[in-house]
């Protein structure tokens, strides 16, 4: 009876002692998940964060030939991020466009078009026929995307992104209509944003841009008011 009761003993306390293992397993389980959830969150928090901080330099596009082109790759220069349209009543601005390009690209200008189909259905070609037709009617020689969507649920993120930054007036802080024009820092940060209306030749467009480029567009500027 003794030895029958010593071993009922025995197995409690084998009992208790799996059950403090099989306790503290799962503290140091749940306790390790804690950390590692917050070492995630916090690791997402700091991207956000990062990428909050990188303004126009988050984004990326793919160039018209289909590679990849982040708008980093063009960190330290100013740009005229632009949406476009072949068959728009604005499209006679991609010969501005050019030519403010060459005005001011080694001044550290660069112009990107973005070709968008989301006003009027005025941009239906593929990305071949748009090249070919760009450098065909406009001799454009500075880089375009492929076709993006900019507005609504399927907008690229560049131009949620810009369109919240709210730069410029009411009806300016987002594209109404093709060839509105964003301007963009040599820091990344968006800096105006300017309607289809506004021409690549617009004193308006062209002083803000002279400015963020610095002395050495304002030579070139003062050359240019020089030889008219």
């Amino acid at each position: 009876m003794a030895l029958v009761i010593f071993l009922r003993i025995i197995h409690v306390k084998l009992n208790m002692i799996k059950f403090s293992h099989i306790l503290l397993f799962t503290l140091g389980a749940l306790i390790f998940l804690s950390v590692f959830s917050y070492g995630r969150a916090n690791d997402r928090a700091k991207m956000t964060i990062n990428m909050s901080n990188a303004g126009a330099y988050a984004y990326s596009f793919q160039t018209i030939a289909g590679q990849p082109m982040p708008l980093s790759h063009y960190s330290g220069k100013v740009l005229l991020v632009v949406n476009t349209a072949s068959k728009c009543g604005f499209t006679n601005q991609y010969k501005g466009l050019e030519e403010l390009y060459q005005a001011y690209k080694d001044s550290g200008l660069v112009v990107i078009g973005v070709p968008c189909n989301d006003f009027g259905s005025q941009e239906p070609g593929s990305e071949n026929e748009i090249k070919t037709f760009v450098r065909d009617q406009y001799n454009v020689t500075f880089p375009l995307t492929s076709k993006v969507s900019i507005k609504g649920a399927h907008a690229h993120p560049f131009f949620t992104w810009a369109k919240n930054e709210k730069k410029g007036g009411f009806l300016q802080r987002s594209p109404k209509w093709n060839f509105h024009k964003y301007v963009i820092d040599r820091n990344g940060e968006l800096i105006g944003s300017f309607g289809s209306m506004v021409s690549p030749d617009s004193q308006k467009l062209r002083n803000v841009i002279i400015k963020a480029l610095g002395q050495d567009a304002q030579a070139v500027s003062r050359e240019s008011i020089k030889d008219q």
